[in-house]
Order: structure tokens, then sequence, then C-alpha cells
């Protein structure tokens, strides 16, 4: 294989990065978890006669253990590379999935180890791939995380089906056994043996860049940016993890256009699919307010790592991102929350859409006033 940014390359090497963290995130906590959640809700409940409210706290647990770890990944990927976070991160997490086949009748025996899975598999999350992903890319980036974050959503849209089949052929036990051990087994070798750090070491730049080109990126400040102390005193960061907070392929979108307004137009398009679903929406128009909401959410992946590596830099991206990250997944343990109250109170969830509609109409203007971009300029402007 050639790569470019060398003689004769066609295909440069940071595909091969795209490839590798697409296949780890096809593999990490999002797809296997997160999906197939309910699909092992009622056989767990009727193995051990636990309620559908007990087994569920399990899984806020496991989201918390998320939210609480991951900025400490994000500082150790800033510190000691993706690599070495990964690796060990995707071996923790396989074996606490695979260690649920020995599920005894206690409660607190499956909220501890759906605790400590989530602890794990911070370190799978989309933080320590984005950075990577982010060093091979400058004018691609957008696509290149876009492209990373389909695989995770073309995982997630399979997982269930795959999970509710193992359990009818072998059981729920041994699903569990089987999930795990396809998370070690496809993640790491792939992750191991393709995922590079920076495309330095290869002796490349980023976006197979002539070197001149390359040292022009360096002297704007690409790779210094800003440390995690000053970015926490700056604007821009609350007004970035406020909006994520109310939430929301766009890749392509963000290396043509200017991210902030791609994101005011997704998170527009989710206000009017929940708008609609408040209105009491049926038939086919049912279906069209989730499709907005879908394209909405499902934006918010590509749409982080990006902001914050124009706006912030790459020297500290980890932990900033880990932080957003953490905002984010916090907000989606707020919302089902807010739902199941609003319902217990009012009986219906429109309530609990009006706010989410409003929330999102808030989350767009956020991203009205973030300004331009402090870290990076396309090389046509700077020429």
């Amino acid at each position: 294989m050639t790569v470019a940014g060398q003689p004769g390359g066609k295909v440069f090497y940071g595909w091969w990065i795209v490839l590798a963290s697409g296949v780890g995130l096809a593999m990490h906590y999002g797809p296997i978890i997160v999906p197939t959640f309910g699909v092992f809700l009622k056989p767990l409940s009727q193995e051990f006669g636990w309620s559908r409210a007990q087994i569920s706290l399990a899984f806020s647990l496991s989201v918390l253990g998320v939210t609480l770890t991951v900025p400490f990944i994000g500082r150790l990927v800033d510190r000691f590379g993706a690599r070495r976070v990964i690796l060990p991160a995707v071996l923790l997490f396989g074996l606490s999935v695979l260690s649920l086949s020995f599920l005894s009748a206690h409660l607190w025996h499956f909220y501890v180890i759906y605790l400590l899975m989530g602890v794990a598999a911070s370190g799978t999350t989309p933080v320590p791939y984005s950075k990577v992903i982010s060093r091979w890319f400058d004018r691609r980036r957008g696509l290149a995380l876009g492209l990373s974050v389909a695989a995770n959503a073309l995982s997630a849209s399979i997982m269930p089906s795959l999970a509710q089949a193992l359990i009818a052929w072998v059981g729920w036990r041994q699903a569990y056994v089987l999930l795990g051990l396809m998370a070690m087994g496809v993640a790491i070798p792939v992750v191991g043996l393709l995922l590079k750090e920076t495309p330095q070491l290869m002796g490349l730049k980023p976006d197979g860049e002539a070197v001149g080109q390359a040292e022009a990126s360096e002297r704007r400040g690409l790779e210094e940016g800003l440390s995690f102390h000053a970015t926490w005193h700056t604007g821009t960061f609350w007004l970035l993890v406020g909006a994520f907070f109310l939430r929301i392929g766009v890749g392509y979108l963000l290396d043509l256009f200017f991210a902030p307004s791609v994101a005011v137009c997704f998170f527009c398009a989710s206000t009017l699919g929940v708008s609609l679903l408040w209105s009491g929406a049926g038939g086919d128009l049912a279906f069209v307010a989730v499709v907005l909401v879908g394209l909405g959410q499902g934006a918010e992946l590509d749409v982080i790592p990006y902001l914050v590596s124009r706006y912030f830099g790459l020297r500290a991206f980890g932990e900033i991102y880990g932080y957003a990250f953490a905002v984010f997944t916090l907000g989606g343990v707020v919302g089902p929350l807010l739902m199941g109250m609003g319902f217990d109170a009012t009986g219906s969830y429109r309530l609990a859409l009006g706010v989410f509609a409003l929330a999102t109409l808030t989350a767009a203007g956020l991203m009205t006033r973030l300004g331009p971009y402090r870290i990076w300029q396309p090389v046509a402007e700077a020429a």
C-alpha cells in the first residue's frame, strides 16, 4: 500500500485512521450497550424478578460513570496518547460486558458491573478517536469525523437485532459473552494495528499536504491551541457546552460552511420535529417529525469535536472535548427523566416536548453567539 505524502502515493494513510476509528466506535459502549439495553430487560426481569425500574437504574449508573470519567480520560489522551487509553479501555469494557453472564440474583451485583462498565467505556467513546482524527486532518476534518461517526450509527442500528438473535439462539448469558468477545476481538486488533497518533510518526503531514503547506499550518498555531485552564475561562466554551446540553452526515457540511451555522440548521430541524410531535402529528407527518429529530440529534458527535478543534485547538483537545462530551451525556440522562416526570404529572408527553422544543431553539441561539474560529482559517483565506 502507498500513501499520500510519499513518492507515488495515492491513498492518504489518514483514511486508514478513519477506518480504525470507525471500527472502534462501532464496537464501543454506544452501539453495544445503549440500543441493546431494552432487549435484555425482559429476560433479566424474568430471570430475577426485578422490576423494569430497578433494571433501568443500572443503565443510568453506567451513563453516570461515563459522564464522571470521560473528562479524566480526555486528560490522559492529551498526556499519553489515544492508543494507550483506548486499548486497555476496550479490554476492560469487553470484560465487563462478558462478566454480566455471571450475574447473581443480588441487584447490587448488577449495579456494580454497570457502573464499572461505564467507567471503562469512557475510554472507548469518540473523545480519544476524535483527537487522533483531528491531528491527521485539517481541511477535511469534518468529513473524516463524520465518516467515523457513521460507523457508530450503523452499528447502533444493527446491534438490537443481533442481540435479540443471540438471546434466542444461546440465551441472555451467552449473548453477553459473545458481545463482550466481539468488542475485544474486533476493536483491539484493528485499533492496535492501524491507529497511529500523528501523521508525523509516519513521515506524513495532515491531509497529505506538502511540507510547506503543513509548516504554514503549524505557524498558524494549529497544534498549539489553548490550555484547558484558558478554555475554561472563555465564554465560547460555556456557549458550546450549554448548546450541547440542550442537544443536537453533517461532517461534509462542516468542511464547506461555517460550523455554527450548520449546527443552527440541525438544531432548528430538531426543534421543528419536536414541535410536530408536540402538536400531536400522526401518520406520515409523525414519521417526518421523527426523521427531523433524528437529524438534529445525530449530528452532535460530528459537531462537538469539530467545534472544539476550531475554537480551542489540539493542545488540550482531549480534556476539553471530554468535558463537553460529559455535559452532552448528562443531557441524555436528564432528558428521559424529565419525560417521565412530565408524563407522571400530566398524563402525556406534551409538556416535556414543549420544553424540549424551546431548549433546542435556545441551543440554536447560543450557536449564533460563538463568533469566528479562533484557531484555524482556511488556506485560501490566509493566502
